[in-house]
């Protein structure tokens, strides 16, 4: 899936690739369902505090997915193009989050 960069595979394969017991992808599932349903609640109701959730939770993706990176970079030593994807989007919606909360 990744590519000729065989990445994934050794990313996956890796003893990080596993949290609690649970696979981190399914960690970025999850958060991403979240982040989905508060960006829902605020464009329907104009309420600030799904756009705060979001942007609180995006606060917490972005250290966790520095984190993610890090290991790829100096512990596992690969790189998975589609977990690099994921860090550059969560960190591109924090700073839109970021944006829209300071427009009001």
């Amino acid at each position: 899936m990744c590519g000729p960069s065989g990445g994934c595979e050794t990313v996956a394969a890796s003893s990080y690739s596993v949290v609690l017991g649970i696979p981190v992808a399914a960690y970025g599932v999850g958060c991403s369902l979240v982040l989905t349903a508060c960006a829902i609640a605020w464009w329907r109701t104009a309420d600030r505090r799904p756009l705060m959730a979001a942007y609180g939770i995006l606060l917490l993706a972005t250290l966790a997915v520095s984190v993610l990176t890090y290991l790829e970079l100096f512990m596992i030593h690969a790189i998975c193009p589609w977990c690099v994807s994921y860090a550059v989007i969560t960190v591109l919606s924090l700073c839109t989050a970021g944006l829209a909360l300071r427009r009001g």
